[in-house]
């Protein structure tokens, strides 16, 4: 059920302070911009959300290639700045030979694939970013006339927890994971993932509030073969 109106601008401003409180600790103030001036409240609090996610993406994509440094030696002269132009540059690539040019949901599986010889880190992060992006409708900043749907935020967040479960559970033929992730001394990898997912569950929150959709809550399981569509 739809909050009342009266009560969305609480929802806004809660939102915008958790993750303002984010940047003011990453020590990155922000100034008041003339542009905001054609923003409504909840552009600014989808802003924020954008860069907060995709802040925590680069972070487990530098994770990533540090405990998988065999992945980014799969191509040679590669480098993680590189990987981190391709994966968050502007303009955004969305296509990419080496991976068949999957895309967003569709590339995870790649990750995950025992035929595969490419970059798992890679192609697990084209899947993630590539979510997230599409998520938020190829955006990177909203204005009063675009529009935002909730499902596909709400579909990210089920199909980031997926993403977890794999790389917890999935094994090669040879038991050993296809990516070095968690492990009993080192869960930053798992609390990355659980912030994009809260995230993105809060963003969809705020969105299906403020337009009166509803969310449609499917029952989709971590384990299951396929991601739902963003």
């Amino acid at each position: 059920m739809a909050l009342p109106r009266c009560c969305r601008p609480v929802i806004f401003a809660l939102a915008a302070t958790l993750v303002l409180s984010g940047c003011v600790s990453q020590g990155k103030p922000r100034p008041f911009q003339l542009k905001n001036l054609a923003k409504s409240e909840i552009d600014m609090v989808t802003d924020l959300h954008i860069e907060t996610v995709n802040r925590l993406a680069r972070e487990l994509t530098i994770k990533l290639y540090k405990r998988n440094p065999r992945e980014l030696a799969k191509v040679p002269g590669m480098t993680v700045e590189r990987r981190l132009e391709l994966l968050f540059g502007s303009p955004r690539l969305i296509t990419h030979a080496e991976l068949g040019n999957r895309y967003a949901e569709k590339a995870i599986p790649l990750a995950f694939d025992p035929a595969f010889r490419g970059d798992r880190v890679f192609a697990l992060m084209i899947g993630i970013s590539g979510m997230l992006h599409a998520s938020y409708n190829y955006r990177d900043e909203f204005y009063l006339l675009n529009e935002i749907d909730q499902q596909k935020l709400y579909n990210t967040a089920r199909n980031l927890e997926a993403v977890a479960w794999r790389l917890n559970t999935y094994r090669q033929p040879n038991g050993r994971p296809f990516l070095l992730a968690n492990d009993p001394t080192n869960l930053s990898f798992e609390r990355l993932l659980g912030k994009l997912i809260a995230h993105q569950d809060m963003m969809a929150r705020i969105v299906s509030d403020s337009t009166n959709r509803a969310i449609n809550t499917v029952v989709h399981g971590i384990a299951s073969t396929t991601l739902l569509p963003i």
